[in-house]
């Protein structure tokens, strides 16, 4: 009876404020969440979620065997670092909506959908199974202030409250102002976050994570994520395995 009343309220409001499909655009019917039944079949999906080595975590993991090199053997060692995303993110592709208008539309509902779906297939992952704080890609106050909320903390909330996991948000603080990396080329966008980032050591006092996960919108060339990692390995050394997730991954091979 519940469920039959519920489809009949769906059905109404559909009519009164007909949703559309984030990717496509097409009217969708009342059983359908965010994404038309075309769309939803043609899902570019990675699945990373079941390699050890695909391309975003080699990515990662180079970037970071590449900075103890520039270290000169120096720099901080880290545990290999497991990394996923949800789908292929294409600039000529509809499902670059997803992203995008969390981040400038303000569809935090699209948002959440999606990083539910992402958060599912990431607790079923041997990889991502023991993962014991995850740590959202910290805007600057500024911009925080600019936009409103910061998207990579709702993707993260999301993945937080799906698997019981605990999300720390002040963990890790952006230190300075940047450029947005959209249009910077890629040599650029390394040099535009390097050293942006920091652990807060008084919100890390009284924690001893094992595994984190730092979230994101969108994995482009690795900056900001390789940044982010490297701050929290100086700071929780070898013990700790840094590891990341986003909604989308740029495939630029």
């Amino acid at each position: 009876m519940y469920g039959g009343l519920k489809y009949y309220l769906e059905s109404l409001a559909d009519l009164a404020l007909p949703r559309s499909c984030i990717v496509c655009g097409r009217q969708l019917g009342t059983m359908e969440r965010q994404l038309c039944i075309y769309c939803t079949s043609d899902f570019p999906y990675t699945y990373f979620w079941a390699s050890r080595y695909n391309q975003m975590s080699l990515r990662l993991n180079e970037m970071a065997d590449r900075d103890r090199e520039q270290d000169g053997g120096a720099g901080a060692f880290s545990r290999f670092s497991y990394a996923a995303a949800l789908f292929f993110y294409h600039s000529e592709a509809g499902y670059k909506n997803i992203p995008r208008y969390l981040k400038y539309r303000k569809r935090i509902s699209a948002g959440k959908y999606f990083a539910g779906l992402l958060a599912s297939r990431l607790y079923s992952s041997e990889y991502f199974r023991d993962v014991d704080m995850i740590v959202p890609v910290p805007l600057h106050p500024r911009r925080r202030r600019e936009r409103g909320y910061n998207q990579a903390e709702i993707i993260a909330a999301e993945i937080s409250m799906t698997g019981g996991c605990p999300m720390k948000c002040d963990l890790l603080r952006r230190t300075r102002y940047t450029p947005t990396q959209t249009r910077l080329p890629v040599e650029a966008k390394g040099k535009n976050v390097r050293s942006a980032f920091c652990v807060d050591s008084r919100s890390a006092e009284k924690i001893s994570p094992s595994h984190i996960l730092v979230v994101d919108d969108v994995f482009t060339t690795g900056a900001t994520m390789n940044a982010c990692r490297k701050s929290l390995c100086e700071f929780f050394g070898p013990r700790v395995r840094i590891s990341a997730a986003t909604l989308g991954f740029v495939n630029s091979g």
